[in-house]
């Protein structure tokens, strides 16, 4: 019978990949028979989860490569698809995982920088690099978009209002295109990730009364952990999650 979350052959870009969720997202997909492209700004942590991955992924089954890219210029990303290209051939599937929040507090107070570095970051690198990908996933007829948004996108918040609008705006991004590339066997989604216990939200956990406080309306009463991410994205990318395209999944404990 066929597992279909098998991801053998297909290869993966992921951004902000050294770290936390995107760091799991590339370690399932490898998992699952993906080669896999670790990026993010620094070299040597590219190369660091690279080799942490191929180590333990073993023979057999997917592979990592890594590509330093920083999101926030075009000519980079550029040259992460083309490098991406001539080293493993072309993308099957693109995981826009690189956000920043530079900025908490009131949105009467933000900095004008400050509002644009998140939406370039958050929003704009992602419609650059999906423009990037899509051509060519038109040609084959296939592909599989993922991007990376919260659940803060999904209700306002006083201290987080720019970041949260930037990660509604990403949902409306994948709703974009599955519904102008749906007809190109295409599938766009997003996830919305709740509480995560990564570096990012270190402020909300690592204080056991504020993570107490942060879970205390989730159904589950706990933190959620990046690995259970990375497994909502091989779902996404995979056979199994084939029927799907437009959708936010909201992965946050029940909160």
């Amino acid at each position: 019978m066929e597992n279909m979350f098998d991801l053998t052959g297909k290869v993966t870009i992921v951004t902000g990949s050294t770290k936390g969720i995107g760091k799991a997202i590339a370690l399932q997909m490898a998992l699952h028979g993906a080669s896999v492209v670790v990026s993010s700004r620094k070299e040597d942590a590219c190369e660091a989860v690279t080799n942490e991955i191929n180590e333990a992924v073993g023979e057999g089954k997917g592979k990592a490569i890594s590509i330093p890219c920083h999101i926030g210029y075009k000519e980079q990303l550029q040259s992460l698809v083309d490098e991406t290209r001539n080293r493993l051939g072309s993308v099957d599937i693109l995981v826009c995982n690189a956000a920043v929040n530079p900025y908490y507090g009131s949105m009467a107070d933000i900095p004008d920088s400050a509002f644009e570095k998140i939406m370039d970051c958050n929003v704009k690198s992602n419609h650059w690099l999906c423009q990037m990908v899509l051509p060519e996933m038109v040609e084959r007829n296939d592909g599989v978009i993922l991007i990376v948004s919260s659940v803060g996108g999904l209700h306002g918040s006083t201290v987080l209002g720019t970041y949260a609008i930037s990660k509604a705006a990403d949902m409306q991004l994948a709703r974009n295109i599955a519904v102008e590339y749906g007809p190109h066997n295409i599938r766009a989604n997003a996830i919305a990730p709740g509480l995560i216990r990564t570096d990012f939200a270190r402020a909300l956990w690592e204080n056991p009364e504020t993570l107490k406080a942060s879970t205390a309306n989730a159904s589950l009463r706990r933190i959620g952990e990046p690995e259970e991410i990375g497994g909502v994205a091989v779902f996404l990318a995979s056979r199994a999650g084939s029927f799907m395209t437009g959708q936010t999944v909201v992965v946050d404990g029940g909160r």
